[in-house]
């Protein structure tokens, strides 16, 4: 049933963006081969396109579109997907814009981490991973050409989550950007109800600093408990070919560092090495990437991972992909 929806939807979607004008098309196509290994030898292909459209309607309206099709098998734990992943307006003013739909509500500037995005955190160790969109809204307000306010709201995935509603305050310098962010997640009970406040830093120094932070609390509990904190920073050496990146989360209690290095090669050719340590139970997962550009539009990429005394389902993972955009 939810796939005929979907089907239905971007049919209804596409008929619309055909009778306006400025209909664009883009997307990106993947192919993706893994081996791991644990007691045995697993492996897994995925077969991934991401087709997006974008449609101008008259002269102060935008829709915007996309659709997944996916076919995994093995390690990638599905068989065949056709998912709506975009389906939202844009309403443009001179100082106010609107959003409504399936959509994205992204928050922070996290590299590695950035617990403020609290819908779709990241994962250093699934970089691949593609955001989940939501149904929701969002108003935002810009007085200047560097400050937004934003109020938002999203409806429940599914029934084992509640909506949510707030606001995001940001405000970006020559050298630096700050984004403050609050958001309340109501059950319907004053003590499940949940209030997170987020803020996120960057600045453009010697250094790159970055800071990423989300409290959550209800009313009945309020402890350091439910702190999410990430701060790092990167640097350029050797006229920007050597990129050093580091990162430390403290989750809850819990503690994780990440270090690494890029090294580019040249204008298409890159390959680096980080290690993700759990500070607090001595586990280690060593990563090394290659990247290489085969002409524009057109991207190779292997990734590997060694887990080492780790909770992680398997102890390596070598995983390659090649990646075409359009």
């Amino acid at each position: 049933m939810l796939l005929r929806a979907q089907k239905i939807l971007l049919v209804l979607f596409s008929s619309l963006c055909a009778q306006q004008q400025g209909l664009t098309f883009s997307g990106i196509f993947e192919s993706a081969v893994s081996t791991r290994y644990s007691d045995s030898l697993s492996y897994g292909v995925e077969e991934y396109a991401n087709i997006r459209m974008q449609s101008r309607i008259g002269q102060n309206a935008t829709f915007f579109g996309a659709v997944n099709l996916v076919a995994g098998a093995g390690d990638f734990a599905y068989d065949r997907l056709i998912e709506l992943e975009r389906l939202h307006f844009r309403l443009n003013g001179e100082t106010i814009n609107f959003d409504g739909g399936l959509m994205r509500l992204p928050f922070g500037y996290g590299q590695v981490w950035n617990p403020s995005d609290f819908i779709n955190p990241k994962n250093p160790l699934l970089p691949n991973a593609r955001p989940i969109a939501v149904l929701g809204a969002g108003l935002s307000w810009y007085p200047t050409d560097s400050f937004k306010f934003m109020e938002f709201a999203a409806a429940p995935r599914d029934s084992s989550q509640n909506g949510l509603a707030g606001f995001l305050a940001e405000q970006h310098w020559e050298r630096a950007s700050l984004q403050l962010l609050y958001s309340y997640e109501f059950s319907g009970t004053d003590t499940e109800d949940f209030h997170r406040a987020g803020m996120s830093l960057k600045a453009d120094l010697e250094l790159s600093f970055m800071i990423d932070m989300l409290y959550t609390f209800n009313k009945d509990e309020k402890s350091k408990e439910g702190l999410v904190f990430s701060g790092g920073f990167d640097y350029s050496m050797f006229s920007g070919n050597l990129i050093v990146l580091t990162e430390y989360l403290y989750n809850g209690g819990e503690n994780n560092l990440y270090s690494g290095f890029t090294w580019r090669f040249s204008d298409y050719t890159n390959a680096g090495a980080a290690l993700l340590a759990g500070i607090d139970d001595n586990s280690f997962i060593p990563i090394a990437v290659f990247n290489h550009e085969l002409f524009q539009g057109a991207s190779f990429n292997i990734m590997a991972q060694r887990p080492l005394n780790s909770e992680l389902p398997y102890d390596f993972n070598l995983e390659a992909r090649l990646r075409l955009r359009f």
